[in-house]
């Protein structure tokens, strides 16, 4: 990270900087950016507020900034980053699990690439038995200075050397990691699966990512989930949606089914007079709530009533027996 000293020599810097102050007001306030963007400058003087000289803030920036990079090149503070520790950026890893597996957990080991820690150079990045020289370019500051001509003035920019990336010395570069203190290596890592993760679940493994530099700690390993969706089963959170299929007799009449879970097959009673469409629950037969395997979601078991479509002579007529009975029993009930 560079960090940036700024200096100012123009004696008429004074009035800038209030229309700088001034532009920044209008671009930080909701309220303010609001007016100027629906009625320009005139919003802002019906408000009591002016621009200076500059009608329009982000000019008024571009201008300040011309030609020194943008703003994003710009900073305030005054700590160099001289032999400063780097952490080790985050390792992500994507991991394929079958349905049953997501919903009960299960150990895997897994194959991750991430940098180490070199162990020619034990991470300094520099050759052994050779001795660090002065940065020419900074003269083993670790930072160097820029200047830009500006509206304002003239400016002087610090940054960091890029000649020794901050440090103020120049190594010969480890053969092995060609200077970086880290090389690329593979690592088995055992990792275990809590029940109840799903897609985009991400499972954190600390000090597992890449290794950092100069003494920095390492990374974090984030394993990402994807479960397979089961081509029966069908999740919602912790609950689990299955449809099942029955004739209309059992419907009238009532019967036991056996329906698949991820338990394995469960008997499941069908009411008689179920209705088309009925919802029933199979408690404590769903996904177990992440971290709290104690508690599971149901299985909800939607009933559809198969109505068929041709019917032989002899259930025709005995459907038609049921009818006139249901109607001899409809007109009693008006009596």
């Amino acid at each position: 990270t560079s960090d940036h000293i700024l200096f100012c020599r123009d004696p008429g810097a004074e009035t800038k900087f209030k229309e700088i102050s001034n532009a920044y007001e209008v671009l930080s306030d909701d309220e303010k950016r609001s007016l100027y963007d629906k009625y320009g400058e005139a919003g802002l003087k019906g408000a009591g507020m002016g621009m200076g000289d500059f009608s329009n803030p982000f000019d008024l920036f571009e201008s300040l900034f011309e030609g020194m990079g943008g703003m994003g090149g710009m900073g305030m503070g005054g700590r160099s980053s001289r032999n400063r520790a780097v952490d080790g950026q985050d390792e992500y890893y994507s991991l394929v699990l079958n349905f049953k597996d997501a919903v009960f957990g299960v150990e895997k080991e897994i194959e991750i690439t991430r940098l180490e820690s070199c162990g020619t150079c034990n991470g300094s990045g520099a050759k052994p038995g050779t001795t660090p020289s002065k940065c020419t370019t900074c003269g083993g500051q670790g930072q160097v200075i820029s200047s830009a001509r500006t509206p304002l003035g003239v400016f002087q920019q610090v940054m960091t050397c890029s000649s020794c990336g901050g440090t103020g010395e120049i190594s010969t570069p480890c053969n092995t990691c060609s200077g970086d203190g880290r090389v690329r290596r593979t690592k088995r890592i055992s990792l275990k699966v809590p029940a109840g993760v799903d897609s985009g679940s991400r499972l954190r493994v600390r000090s597992e990512g890449n290794a950092g530099r100069r003494g920095g700690s390492a990374g974090d390993l984030f394993v990402v989930i994807e479960v397979i969706p089961d081509p029966v089963l069908k999740r919602d959170d912790t609950n689990i949606l299955y449809t099942c299929k029955v004739s209309y007799i059992d419907a009238i009449l009532g019967t036991t089914i056996k329906v698949p879970t991820v338990d394995g097959m469960v008997d499941l009673k069908i009411p008689a007079g179920t209705q088309p469409n009925t919802t029933l629950v199979m408690a404590k037969k769903g996904v177990p709530v992440l971290n709290k395997t104690n508690m599971r979601g149901d299985q909800l078991v939607r009933v559809q009533v198969e109505i068929p479509k041709r019917l032989s002579s002899e259930e025709k007529k005995l459907i038609e027996e049921l009818a006139d009975l249901s109607k001899g029993k409809t007109a009693s009930s008006r009596r």
